[in-house]
C-alpha cells in the first residue's frame, strides 16, 4: 500500500502541474475575438477592430481534397459557397480518384451564373506520386490551381488559401471572421478545431475527449505564443496567407505527412509566422461516426504516425496514459475499499492522493462538456475514455506492423514498412510529382488562363465530362 500511496501522489502532483502549468489547455476560451466598432490605421490593427473603412477584402481559395465525399459534399459546398464574405472566395474541389461520382456531385453545386466573387473549380487529381501523402498530394494540387487558375492575383502571392476538408459546414459569417483575425493579428495561420458531431452515444463518449487529449498534446495557448516553439492546426479550418507558403516552398515541405495539420503548422511557426489556433462552434464536421468501429478507426489509424512509429515512445505513452489516469481512480478505489474493511497504515494516504488526481482530471475535462452541451456527470469516466484511447493506441501500433499501416478510404499508407511503390497506388500508375509540385502543378491545372475564360468555365462546371484521374477539360 506504501507504493500505491507514493504513486498517486506523484499522480495527483502531475495533475496539479497539468492544471495550472501546462498552457492552460483545458480551458475552452481560444476563440477569435469578435468584432468591435472602430478600427485603427495600418495593416495590422487590434483584435477584434473592425474591418478598416474602404479596405478591400482579400481574395481567398478554398482547398478541398474529397475522396468518395459524394454523401457529404451537398451539405457542405452551399454553405461555404454562400459565406457571407465581401471579398473573391474560388472554392477548388480535387477529387482524389473517388469512385462514388464525387465531381460530379461537386460540379452540379456551382453558384448561380452571374455571382459575383464565387467560382467552383472541380479537378480529377492525378495519381498519387511516390513519397507523397494522398490528401497532401490532394492539397498541393489544388493550391497550384489556385496559384495559376484562381482568384483576381493569379500568380501573385496576395490573399489566402483556406484548407478545409469535405465534412466541414460553415456558418454564414465564418470565412469573414477567420480573414479578420488573420489580418487584425498580422497571422500567418488562422486555424479552428471544427465542433465535431455527438449525435450518437458513442460519439458523444469518444468526440469530446478526442478534442480534450488534442489540446493536451498542443496547448492552443503555446501554439498562439510567439515565444513558444508549439505549433499544431486543426486540419478542418487552416487559413493560410499565401506569401507564407510561398516562403515554405508550398506543401513540399510536408509531403509524406499523414497528420498533414501539424506539420503545415510546425512549417509556418519554423519560418517564424504568426499562428493562431482555436476552437469553434461556427464551423462544424458533419461527417457521421455511428459505431464504434467508426471512431476506433478514425483514431487508431494515426496513432501510431503521432508517435513516430516507435516501440520505445508506444511502450512510454501506454505507460503513461495509465500512470496519469488510470492510476488516481485505481488508488481512490483501493484506498477507499481498504478503509472501509477497517485497514489502517497509507490507506487514508492511498485514497486521499487518487481521490484528489481523479477529482483534478475530472475538473479539467468539465469545459469540453460544456462545450459539447453534455452532462457534467460524465467529467469521472475520462479514465475510462482514456483506457479505450490506449487500447485504439495499441491497436494502430498492431495495424501498422501488420501491413495494415494509415488505412484510409481505401488508400493504405503502406510505404513506411518498405513496400515497393507501385503497392501503394490505388488510381493509376505510378506517376513522378512534376517539379515544384509544392507551389505549381501542370498535373492538376495549366498555365493562367484570362479571367473570361475561368467565369465561362465556373458557370459551366455541371456540364464538364468525366475523365477518370485526369485533368477536368478546361480546369
Amino acid at each position: 500500500m506504501l507504493a500505491l500511496s507514493i504513486a498517486c501522489t506523484a499522480a495527483a502532483a502531475v495533475w496539479a502541474y497539468l492544471v495550472l502549468g501546462h498552457g492552460g489547455y483545458w480551458r475552452t476560451g481560444q476563440r477569435l475575438p469578435p468584432p468591435r466598432a472602430g478600427a485603427a490605421n495600418g495593416t495590422a490593427w487590434p483584435d477584434g477592430a473592425a474591418w478598416p473603412d474602404g479596405a478591400a477584402w482579400p481574395d481567398v481559395a478554398a482547398v478541398i481534397p474529397a475522396r468518395n465525399e459524394a454523401a457529404m459534399l451537398p451539405v457542405v459546398l452551399p454553405a461555404l459557397l454562400g459565406q457571407d464574405y465581401p471579398g473573391t472566395l474560388t472554392v477548388i474541389v480535387v477529387d482524389d480518384c473517388s469512385t462514388d461520382g464525387t465531381a460530379e456531385v461537386a460540379a452540379a453545386l456551382a453558384p448561380e451564373p452571374g455571382r459575383p466573387g464565387r467560382a467552383l473549380r472541380v479537378l480529377a487529381g492525378a495519381p498519387l506520386p511516390p513519397g507523397w501523402a494522398g490528401k497532401v498530394w490532394a492539397m498541393a494540387q489544388g493550391l497550384a490551381h489556385a496559384r495559376t487558375g484562381a482568384g483576381e492575383n493569379d500568380g501573385d502571392n496576395e490573399g489566402y488559401v483556406l484548407f478545409t476538408d469535405a465534412d466541414i459546414a460553415w456558418h454564414q459569417g465564418a470565412l469573414r471572421d477567420l480573414v479578420r483575425a488573420a489580418e487584425a493579428g498580422d497571422r500567418d495561420l488562422v486555424s479552428q478545431m471544427a465542433l465535431l458531431r455527438t449525435a450518437t452515444g458513442w460519439e458523444r463518449v469518444v468526440v469530446p475527449a478526442f478534442v480534450y487529449f488534442f489540446a493536451q498534446l498542443y496547448p492552443f495557448a503555446r501554439v498562439n505564443s510567439p515565444r513558444s516553439r508549439t505549433a499544431a492546426a486543426a486540419g478542418g479550418c487552416m487559413l493560410v496567407r499565401r506569401e507564407a507558403l510561398a516562403r515554405s516552398g508550398g506543401l513540399a515541405p510536408i509531403r509524406g505527412a499523414r497528420i498533414d495539420d501539424v506539420a503545415l503548422g510546425k512549417v509556418i511557426k519554423g519560418q517564424r509566422g504568426r499562428c493562431w489556433l482555436g476552437l469553434s462552434t461556427e464551423v462544424v464536421s458533419v461527417r457521421p461516426y455511428p459505431r464504434l468501429a467508426d471512431l476506433w478507426q478514425m483514431v487508431a489509424r494515426s496513432a501510431y504516425i503521432q508517435l513516430r512509429y516507435s516501440p520505445w515512445l508506444l511502450a512510454g505513452t501506454v505507460a503513461g496514459l495509465a500512470f496519469i489516469y488510470l492510476l488516481p481512480p485505481a488508488g481512490a478505489i483501493t484506498g477507499v475499499t481498504a478503509l472501509a474493511t477497517g485497514a489502517g497504515g497509507t490507506t487514508e494516504a492511498t485514497a486521499a492522493a487518487g481521490l484528489a488526481g481523479w477529482a483534478l482530471m475530472s475538473l479539467t475535462y468539465l469545459p469540453m462538456l460544456r462545450l459539447y452541451r453534455l452532462s457534467p456527470w460524465r467529467a469521472p469516466s475520462l479514465p475510462l475514455i482514456a483506457g479505450l484511447y490506449t487500447a485504439m493506441t495499441v491497436d494502430s501500433a498492431r495495424r501498422h506492423y501488420a501491413g495494415a499501416g494509415a488505412e484510409w478510404k481505401g488508400r493504405t499508407d503502406r510505404a513506411r514498412l518498405g513496400f515497393p511503390a507501385w503497392q501503394t497506388q490505388t488510381c493509376g500508375p505510378a506517376t513522378r510529382a512534376p517539379a515544384g509540385a509544392g507551389t505549381s502543378s501542370r498535373t492538376s491545372s495549366p498555365g493562367p488562363r484570362s479571367k473570361a475564360t475561368r467565369s465561362r468555365s465556373s458557370r459551366t462546371a455541371a456540364a464538364w465530362p468525366r475523365t477518370r484521374c485526369s485533368a477536368w477539360p478546361g480546369s
